[in-house]
């Protein structure tokens, strides 16, 4: 069954179709003059007549009779179509999609989801609480409505293919999560990402052992495996109730009294070459440095206070996110 935008497009192109050639047929074999010829057609299409008898031959004749079964009947099915469009809200969802597809365009710095299941809706209420600006992609239109429904961006469409990453704004993108039920497909979303952006950051969801070193192959960043991760929270809840209470609580999106979060030190923040003791980070904003991770990747856990912070140094801050937010606004002032 065609939907009333396939009726209308169909019914207006079949419309136009008969009103061209009944203008050709009145013009060449009634030798009516062009506006003469489109006026016949217009009176007999809206079925308001005209006051001549039949004085016409009988190819104009038979020509108008025709012109009244098809033109009629397109117009009738045309206008039928627009009916339905309207009863059926079509006409609201499409200025929705055009007015989603402009937001999408304006995103810069997001973040590409690729998959609404279990996970992805998951990983939204979580960059939602971080106000970490995002767009959604499921091939599956009913989780793309439920994701619009939901007043998320989203995008129906194949992640795997170039267009609908293109359509997502790869190119301004910064992260693309692939979170598809099987590893073939996030291995070739991996790839296509890859392919199109080099610097992307890409985090794959893997429910194999054996498919970690082939996404990492294709060019994922990042591997998560969701029942590892889960079976190390349970060991912990088994072995180290605290701790697991702990990580627990900086996991969930929805403690607002603590968090951890990540400061990336330069130039402009003003801790370039002073000890922590002397960055007074702790007297200032209430915060606890409990690592930093140096620009080759060395991680330094539990840093003592005369360790001096370098620029492109990331700091790995615990405290009030509102004293984080803080500290954040004072480094770019």
């Amino acid at each position: 069954m065609k939907t009333p935008l396939q009726r209308i497009r169909i019914g207006a192109l079949s419309l136009a179709i008969v009103f061209v050639a009944a203008i050709l047929g009145y013009h060449y074999l009634g030798n009516y003059d062009w506006l003469d010829s489109a006026w016949m057609v217009f009176i007999t299409v809206s079925t308001v007549g005209y006051g001549e008898h039949s004085n016409s031959s009988d190819a104009v004749q038979i020509l108008t009779m025709m012109l009244i079964v098809f033109g009629v009947s397109s117009s009738v099915y045309t206008f039928g179509g627009f009916i339905q469009l309207l009863l059926e809200g079509e006409v609201e969802r499409a200025f929705g999609r055009r007015k989603m597809t402009k937001e999408i365009d304006r995103l810069e710095h997001h973040v590409i989801i690729c998959g609404y299941g279990k996970m992805g809706r998951d990983l939204v209420a979580q960059l939602e609480h971080r106000e970490i600006p995002f767009v959604v992609v499921d091939i599956d239109p009913e989780k793309s409505r439920l994701a619009q429904a939901s007043g998320l961006l989203s995008i129906n469409g194949d992640a795997t293919s170039e267009t609908i990453l293109e359509l997502a704004h790869l190119d301004t993108a910064r992260a693309l999560v692939t979170a598809l039920p099987t590893d073939a497909e996030n291995v070739f979303i991996t790839l296509t990402g890859r392919n199109i952006r080099a610097d992307v950051q890409i985090i794959a969801k893997s429910e194999h052992e054996s498919s970690c070193g082939k996404l990492r192959q294709a060019g994922a960043d990042n591997v998560v495996m969701p029942h590892r991760i889960g079976a190390q929270q349970m060991e912990r809840m088994i072995s180290r109730p605290k701790t697991a209470a702990l990580v627990e609580l900086f996991a969930e999106a929805s403690h607002l009294e603590m968090e951890l979060d990540e400061f990336r030190v330069n130039s402009n923040s003003g801790l370039e070459g002073l000890t922590l003791a002397d960055s007074k980070i702790k007297e200032q904003f209430n915060l606890l440095v409990v690592g930093i991770q140096k620009l080759d990747g060395d991680f330094q856990f539990n840093p003592s206070s005369t360790n001096v912070i370098q620029s492109s140094d990331t700091l790995l801050v615990m405290g009030n996110l509102n004293d984080i937010n803080r500290m954040k606004s004072a480094s770019r002032t």
